[in-house]
C-alpha cells in the first residue's frame, strides 16, 4: 500500500527550518501493517538530523525517513503474534503507516496509561538519570534544568518521588515557571533570565547535592558554583547550544572546577534498553495510579505534514513537556 512519511532533504547545518523536510509518497509492505497514530518528537532528533552526529547512532541520511517513536493500531497482520486492532509502539518515525515483521513492535496496554500518548514520553531517560545515574533520594536538594521541556518535567517529580526534600526547577518564562510549581508540584522554581547566583542562594541556601542538566552553558556553570561538596551532576544535554557547531554543541564541562568542589560529573545517554523501559513504565504506572504524579504533555493536531513545524516550535520552547503529533 501506499503512505506519505516525512524525509529529510539534506542533513542540517546551523540552524534548521522547513525547507530541510519533504513529504514523501512511498510504498509500505510486510507482515504487519499500522497506521500512524502519534508520533513523538524530542530534541535529541536535532542532533540526529546533523552531518556531525555526535550521538553513538548512525545520523539520518538525505532521502530518508526520520523520526523515532510511533504509535499506532494493528490493520493488516499475517502474525499470530499482533491482531488486527492491536495498539502498537515502534521506532518507525514521522509516516502515516509503517510495515514490517512482527518483532519490531512492541504490544501496547491500551488500559495501563488515561492515553496512549503516555507512552511518548522520555520517562526512560528521566529515570535513569535521576534515579540510576545520579541516584536521587531521601535528604537530597535537586535542581533540573530545562524543567518544563519532556525531560526536566519528568526528572523533577521523579525526584520528588524517590524523597528529595527539595526539588527546584529552571524554566524560559514566568509561565512556565509557575506550571512547574503549581502544577507538577516543584517546591520552587525561577526563570533562567534571572540572576543564577542569586536566586539559587536564596533557594539552595545549603547547597545542591543534585543536578540534572539538560541545557549548560552559563545555568551549568551557576549550578557548580551552588554545588556542595559531593554533589552528583547528571549531565543530560546542551539545549542552550544546540543550535551551533559541534564544538559549540557539546561544550566540554568544567572539571577543574567540579574537581576542586568535590562535584561528581556523570554524563550520560540513555539507550531506552528493555530493562530501562520497564523500570520507568512500572514505576510511572504507581505512581500516577496514587496521584503521585502528573504527566506533563502537548499534543499538537493535525496531518503528518504538521510534523516538521511542531518539531521546529517545540525546539524553540513553544510547548510544555513532552510533545507528540496526533495524526488525523
Amino acid at each position: 500500500m501506499k503512505t506519505r512519511e516525512i524525509q529529510l532533504t539534506a542533513q542540517i547545518a546551523g540552524v534548521p527550518g522547513e525547507r530541510y523536510f519533504a513529504i514523501a509518497e512511498t510504498e509500505v509492505n510486510g507482515e504487519v501493517v499500522v497506521r500512524t497514530e502519534r508520533v513523538g518528537l524530542a530534541a535529541t532528533y536535532l542532533e540526529l538530523m546533523r552531518p556531525d552526529c555526535h550521538l553513538p547512532v548512525p545520523a539520518w541520511q538525505a532521502g530518508r525517513r526520520v523520526g523515532v517513536t510511533a504509535i499506532g493500531t494493528v490493520v493488516a497482520s499475517d502474525s499470530p503474534d499482533l491482531e488486527v486492532g492491536d495498539l502498537v509502539q515502534s521506532m518507525t518515525g514521522w509516516s502515516e503507516h509503517s510495515a514490517g515483521p512482527a518483532a519490531s513492535y512492541v504490544k501496547l496496554d491500551r488500559d495501563l496509561f488515561p492515553d496512549p500518548g503516555y507512552y511518548l514520553g522520555q520517562g526512560p531517560t528521566a529515570y535513569y538519570g535521576m534515579a540510576e545515574v545520579a541516584g536521587a533520594g531521601a535528604g537530597d536538594v535537586v535542581l533540573v534544568s530545562g524543567a518544563a521541556g519532556g525531560v526536566g518535567s519528568l526528572a523533577g517529580q521523579i525526584a520528588r518521588n524517590l524523597g528529595a526534600a527539595k526539588v527546584i526547577g529552571i524554566a524560559g518564562s514566568a509561565a512556565k515557571v509557575d506550571y512547574l510549581t503549581d502544577e507538577l508540584g516543584f517546591d520552587a522554581a525561577f526563570d533562567y533570565h534571572d540572576d543564577l547566583d542569586v536566586r539559587l542562594k536564596e533557594l539552595a541556601p545549603e547547597g545542591i547535592s543534585v543536578f540534572f542538566d539538560v541545557v549548560g552553558g552559563a545555568v551549568y556553570e551557576a549550578a557548580l558554583r551552588a554545588a556542595r561538596p559531593g554533589a552528583r551532576f547528571a549531565l543530560c544535554g546542551s539545549l542552550a547550544s544546540q543550535l551551533g557547531d559541534a564544538a559549540d554543541r557539546f561544550p566540554e564541562p568544567d572539571c577543574q572546577a567540579a574537581l576542586a568542589r568535590g562535584v561528581d560529573l556523570l554524563p550520560f545517554s540513555c539507550h531506552h534498553t528493555p530493562d530501562q523501559i520497564a523500570a520507568w513504565r512500572e514505576h510511572f504506572s504507581d505512581w500516577l495510579a496514587e496521584g503521585r504524579f502528573v504527566y506533563p504533555q502537548t499534543v499538537v493536531e493535525g496531518g503528518i505534514e504538521q510534523v516538521p513545524g511542531a518539531f521546529l516550535s517545540m525546539l524553540k520552547g513553544a510547548y510544555r513537556g513532552n510533545v507528540s503529533v496526533k495524526l488525523a
